[in-house]
């Protein structure tokens, strides 16, 4: 090949830097080395992972972050399958991001060759689109359509195969020009009816969810909130998208919601959802609304209009992006004097209770911990987190400020937390960056603490560690009470494992000791983490695995 002549795996490398990407994810595979060493060609800047469904996570953290497509780079057959839990966890949350996998040579294709999976096959009830590039030169317009199609209507994973030896190939110079946003907008008939809904309401909520959202349009929903003094909660795991603190935030529609928000819902008489989906949590397990029409007028914004009447018939549907409509609700005509003004005011103070009530508990209070970050950590900290019975601490008694400072999958998969804090520490050096993770949850991916090490960046890590896999325990305890098996764990020291990759490592025992914890964890200016143990008895904010499991009992006798 002169030197000229351009090989597919430079012209993908250079169609990338085209659409924006500036980072890769990657675990290194020798099915995609010429990739790499395009990457060196251009000085375009790899994260190399431990384990490659930390590196899809973290494609998927820098999607949630920035609402342009995630990259990660993993090699075929087991790579793939590990990155598949990233793939998932994309598509529930409606996160952009392009997966790319080495594949076996053309050559070799459909006889089982080593490590040779049919992509199509296994990524096909996860992915938006799933395709092999055969041909060189097209390879352009493959990676144009894939930023595209993450980044449509609802945003989601695409997954890209990449034969060894069609990356060597010449491709040419079709470079496609530079990504769009198509912003479907609400029409004017639909905007009308909307105002006259709002204007006949005695109750009104608005719940804002999904993805497509930006720092203006959340200004621009604020303003519209102050206007109409609308109460707006936010879904699950969608928290950052208003403000706590505003007088018109009423709380989040997820797991372990306030009993007072859900009859709030209950008797409204105008429900909006915003950018999000009802499905199984929001709608409180099918049961928070009647099917299939809900008995309050139900109007649905969304930017893909496949899911209108998915499970729920609307009253109104309103085809849009959330940064269209919330600019198109600058227009609409606010009554003088909302008659439900003084409501929305009651439904704020009951959140500001809500998550300020505690109960004591032995050894380490969660609520007390996590009460202490809020009021302590700058306002623009960006927590991350994976699944586990210790999130519904964050959920409940942390008030997000800012947006996107809430960084967890909505299909609450472990071992989101350490890989995201990565991603969004390398995006945003300069804000605090916390994971917390229970301990199950912890060592699924936990090995991305070296990645952290690795690149300096000193995020801190706090492993809530109540010894077993507390949420499944105690749906063990609810449906076979006193029949404990496989929910045990045997943990490690964890502040040693910090240590022992060169972090900061710090063991607290008593809430009194968090906070000094912290600051020390901070103050070192290295990764951390602080391995918090915590009552495994305190299963929930509300509940403990005895009361739950004397209720289970009562109920079969």
């Amino acid at each position: 090949m002169t030197p000229t002549q351009k090989t597919a795996a430079l012209a993908l490398v250079d169609q990338l830097i085209v659409l924006g990407v500036d980072r890769i994810y990657c675990v290194p595979g020798e099915s995609y080395l010429s990739v790499l060493d395009a990457c060196y060609e251009r000085r375009l800047s790899l994260i190399v992972c431990r384990n490659e469904a930390g590196a899809a996570m973290m494609a998927d953290a820098h999607g949630k972050a920035t609402g342009r497509p995630g990259i990660c780079f993993v090699t075929r057959g087991p790579g793939a399958a590990n990155a598949l839990a990233g793939v998932h966890i994309a598509q529930h949350d409606s996160t952009p991001l392009i997966l790319f996998i080495g594949q076996v040579e053309r050559f070799v294709r459909e006889r089982g060759a080593f490590q040779e999976v049919d992509y199509p096959a296994m990524f096909g009830g996860v992915a938006k689109w799933v395709a092999e590039v055969n041909q060189a030169n097209r390879i352009n317009e493959f990676v144009s359509r894939a930023y595209a199609i993450a980044c449509a209507g609802r945003p989601g994973p695409v997954v890209l195969s990449l034969p060894k030896d069609m990356l060597d190939e010449e491709a040419g110079d079709a470079i496609h020009p530079a990504h769009r946003d198509i912003e479907t907008s609400p029409g004017a008939e639909e905007m009308r009816e909307l105002e006259q809904l709002i204007a006949r309401a005695r109750r009104p909520i608005f719940v804002l969810g999904g993805s497509r959202w930006d720092e203006d349009s959340r200004r621009m929903m604020h303003g519209f909130a102050e206007r109409f003094a609308m109460p707006v909660a936010t879904s699950y795991r969608r928290l950052p998208l208003f403000d706590a603190l505003d007088p018109c935030y009423v709380g989040d529609l997820g797991l372990n919601a306030n009993p007072a928000l859900i009859k709030r819902v209950q008797d409204s008489d105008l429900f909006v959802l915003v950018g999000g989906r009802l499905g199984e949590i929001p709608s409180q397990s099918y049961r928070l609304f009647d099917l299939p029409r809900p008995r309050m007028t139900f109007v649905h914004v969304y930017p893909e209009a496949e899911e209108f009447g998915r499970v729920y018939a609307t009253n109104l549907s309103i085809h849009a992006t959330p940064r269209a409509f919330a600019k198109a609700l600058g227009q609409l005509r606010s009554p003088e004097t909302p008659i439900w003004r003084t409501e929305t005011a009651h439904a704020h103070d009951a959140y500001l209770a809500f998550s300020s009530d505690a109960s004591p508990s032995a050894d380490v209070d969660l609520a007390r911990v996590m009460m202490w970050l809020s009021e302590n950590l700058p306002e623009d900290a960006i927590i991350c987190n994976g699944a586990g019975n210790y999130a519904a601490w964050i959920h409940r008694y942390f008030r997000f400020r800012r947006f996107a400072s809430h960084i967890a999958p909505t299909s609450a998969s472990m071992g989101y937390g350490v890989p995201a804090a990565v991603a969004i520490k390398q995006l945003f050096p300069g804000r605090v960056v916390l994971s917390i993770n229970g301990d199950g949850d912890f060592l699924m991916n936990g090995q991305e603490f070296a990645t952290a090490v690795q690149y300096e960046l000193p995020i801190i890590v706090i492993v809530c560690d109540n010894a077993s896999y507390g949420t499944i325990r105690m749906h063990q305890e609810r449906s076979f009470p006193g029949r404990v098996i496989a929910t045990d764990l045997r943990n490690p020291d964890f502040a040693a494992y910090a240590r022992a990759f060169g972090g900061f490592g710090a063991i607290v025992e008593r809430t009194v000791d968090f906070a000094p914890a912290f600051e020390a964890a901070r103050d070192s200016g290295r990764p951390a983490i602080l391995h918090v143990k915590i009552d495994p008895e305190r299963i929930t904010p509300a509940a403990n695995l005895s009361a739950i499991r004397a209720a289970s009992q009562s109920r079969n006798n």
